[in-house]
């Protein structure tokens, strides 16, 4: 089953107005450069840089994203973020339950899959997060925790139209180490397996699963040619035109 690949870069907090904007227009001039790129972009900045970063995107084949949203459509929820108003500003994607928010945040797989649910009611596409600490790949965990994960996380009604899974090893990410390829293709695979137990097997061949975790240049074309990896959530290596526009064409997304 061929999956485009998704070249998706999380900015977490970093960025000023003009830091984004140079970012975002750096970012747009190389994917127009590739002409028709094999692959889809996505970048996920702040939520103050949302709306001029859409305007620094304008022409290029790029998606926009938020890094998460509240369950909400409106009301009483002081700081958040409804579904409705990130479609308003133009994003089509969003992050869910990244692990700095499952752990700095305290978020659940419960409360994950209701975000999820509001978001795809609401039109948007999410990427779910899901990975193991140290700790629990240490214990040989990684897959029971992953599995957990989507079980919980994954609203039932989920497809490979509105969801994305980003696999993102906790102890891997902003730190420089990486697991094998034989681990991150080991996780990706049964990661499919159980979409397909909860999902069906068609929404499971469909979807796509990312790796995150210390993406770079030098290593995206051994991890995105492993038969399950269908791109990368990229976080630090984002932040740089090089960098990011580096490991989409090293994953093979120029003509």
């Amino acid at each position: 089953m061929a999956r485009k690949k998704l070249i998706a870069g999380n900015w977490k907090m970093n960025g000023l107005m003009a830091d984004g904007i140079d970012l975002a227009k750096g970012i747009a001039a190389e994917v127009k450069a590739m002409g028709k790129p094999a692959c889809e972009f996505l970048v996920c900045p702040p939520f103050t840089l949302l709306a001029p970063v859409k305007k620094a995107l304008r022409g290029a084949k790029v998606a926009l994203g938020a890094q998460d949203a509240h369950f909400a459509e409106k009301g009483a929820h002081t700081g958040d973020i409804s579904p409705l108003m990130l479609k308003d500003l133009g994003c089509t994607y969003v992050i869910l339950g990244h692990s700095e928010r499952r752990a700095d945040h305290h978020e659940s797989n419960e409360l994950v899959n209701k975000k999820a649910a509001a978001c795809h009611a609401a039109g948007l596409k999410t990427v779910i997060c899901i990975g193991e600490t140290l700790e629990q790949r240490e214990a040989g965990k990684a897959v029971e925790v992953c599995r957990e994960q989507i079980l919980g996380s994954v609203p039932d009604a989920a497809t490979a139209a509105d969801t994305v899974i980003a696999y993102e090893p906790v102890w891997a990410i902003g730190t420089g180490k990486v697991p094998t390829a034989a681990d991150v293709e080991e996780v990706h695979a049964a990661c499919r397996k159980v979409l397909a137990k909860k999902l069906g097997k068609g929404n499971a061949n469909k979807m796509r699963i990312l790796y995150g975790g210390s993406v770079k240049p030098g290593n995206a074309k051994e991890l995105l040619s492993l038969p399950d990896v269908d791109g990368a959530l990229i976080g630090g290596a984002s932040l740089k035109v090089a960098d990011f526009i580096g490991i989409a064409k090293n994953a093979g997304c120029a003509e």
